[in-house]
């Protein structure tokens, strides 16, 4: 729509500059012959008695206005071809068109103003700044007042191209009249017709401007929405996390401790001495389990992932349980650096935690095997115990938290009850070339 606009706007403005070139053109070039007519047929004395002037040099005057009429030309094109021209610099093309017209109405002694009109709308069309803009336009207006033959005629002499018109016979006169006054009239009209499509425009233009402020509003109502709902659901996963950081924590240890009590409850009467150590054992596992319980409420990964790296902290881990229950877990991997994310290594150890808590709480297992292997840019994590699985699967929190966990790291875990349970996690890993 603006580019259609421009476009029209030039055309008006091309129109008006030819109109006006062609009225400068034709009353210099009249003027011209109409001198050579009278000096031909000796007719001088009797002109020149009906005359308060004549000008000094009508050929002059035509190539003088000429140059001038191609000023404005150049300057017209400059400013239509050369879009990036700066603000200053459309200003002084400007203040050079006011000047250049000022000389070619100087040089028609006044007879034709027109073309104060072009520069009317040149303002109009460029000048953007709203004080620039009125104190170009209270000029041209002023220009516009003082420029009237009526009015300076008073005072200075100056000669009139009615005077040369009426040298002719009368049907010529009418025609001559006519020409010359179509071209001011038509001037004038398109003037006016070039400041309505620009007033419609600009109306227009306020309508786009308004109708996107209103979008814009209401997108930034829906921003504001959008911006609440994603910090309920931060808060929400916020939550979700540090409850599975708890569960698996907490599940883990209470596991540990109830199983390393019941062995407890079957040693005290045959060995005392072994009943001590377990509990001294069941102490420190509880101790570690409050631990990384205050942790995760403070948003920490677990401590041995902040203490040691991945495969020490699942061994200890590993190591802990077995010390502490009855159920022999075995861990192994192939990789010699298990070094990833820490959001990797956070999952993968509490994927593990989880898997063995539920073996010994939910299958009672007595064996757990763990192993893991990286395939083709993924970690392949399987946990295998020999309990009792089970038929139905039924997804509690600790398989729904597992199962989250590795959802976020764009990874698939599978659930199998037969013969035992087994989870099979496939995590998808940001591999570096190579790690410290």
């Amino acid at each position: 729509m603006n580019d259609r606009n421009d476009r029209y706007i030039v055309l008006f403005q091309g129109a008006m500059l030819i109109l006006n070139f062609a009225a400068v053109t034709m009353i210099c070039i009249f003027i011209y012959i109409t001198t050579r007519s009278i000096l031909a047929r000796y007719d001088a004395r009797v002109f020149l008695d009906g005359v308060a002037t004549i000008p000094a040099n009508p050929g002059n005057n035509l190539k003088i206005c000429l140059f001038l009429m191609g000023i404005l030309v150049l300057t017209f094109l400059l400013r239509q071809f050369m879009k990036e021209l700066q603000n200053r610099w459309i200003v002084v093309t400007l203040i050079l068109d006011m000047a250049v017209c000022a000389g070619v109405i100087f040089q028609l002694d006044f007879n034709y103003n027109g073309l104060l009109l072009l520069v009317f709308a040149n303002v109009i069309a460029f000048v953007k700044d709203g004080k620039l803009k009125l104190f170009f336009v209270a000029l041209a207006i002023g220009g516009y007042l003082v420029a009237d033959y009526e009015l300076l005629s008073i005072y200075m002499p100056l000669y009139n191209i009615d005077d040369y018109i009426r040298y002719y016979s009368s049907n010529t006169q009418q025609y001559l009249f006519s020409v010359y006054n179509v071209m001011i009239s038509l001037n004038i009209i398109l003037f006016i017709v070039y400041c309505v499509y620009v007033i419609n425009a600009q109306r227009g233009t306020i309508e786009e401007v308004n109708q996107l402020y209103h979008e814009l509003q209401t997108a930034n109502e829906q921003l504001k929405e959008y911006a609440d709902m994603s910090e309920r659901m931060a808060r929400t996963r916020e939550r979700n996390r540090l409850a599975r950081e708890i569960h698996d924590t907490l599940g883990h240890t209470l596991t540990g401790i109830a199983t390393g009590l019941d062995a407890c409850l079957a040693l005290t009467e045959i060995s005392p001495e072994q009943t001590k150590k377990q509990l001294l054992l069941l102490s420190k596992v509880s101790r570690e389990g409050i631990n990384d319980i205050r942790r995760s409420v403070n948003e920490l990964r677990p401590d041995a992932l902040e203490r040691l790296s991945l495969e020490v902290a699942i061994r200890k881990m590993v190591t802990d349980m077995s010390d502490v229950s009855d159920v022999q877990i075995y861990f192994e991997t192939d990789e010699k650096h298990l070094k990833f994310d820490e959001d990797e290594e956070n999952a993968i150890y509490r994927v593990i935690q989880e898997g063995i808590t539920n073996a010994v709480r939910h299958g009672r297992a007595r064996s757990v095997w763990i192993t893991l292997k990286r395939i083709d840019g993924e970690i392949l994590l399987t946990i295998r115990d020999d309990g009792v699985g089970c038929k139905e699967m039924k997804h509690g929190f600790g398989t729904k938290h597992m199962k989250e966990r590795i959802e976020m790291l764009r990874g698939t875990v599978t659930f199998d009850g037969q013969h035992g349970f087994t989870v099979t996690a496939r995590i998808p890993i940001r591999w570096g070339e190579t790690y410290d």
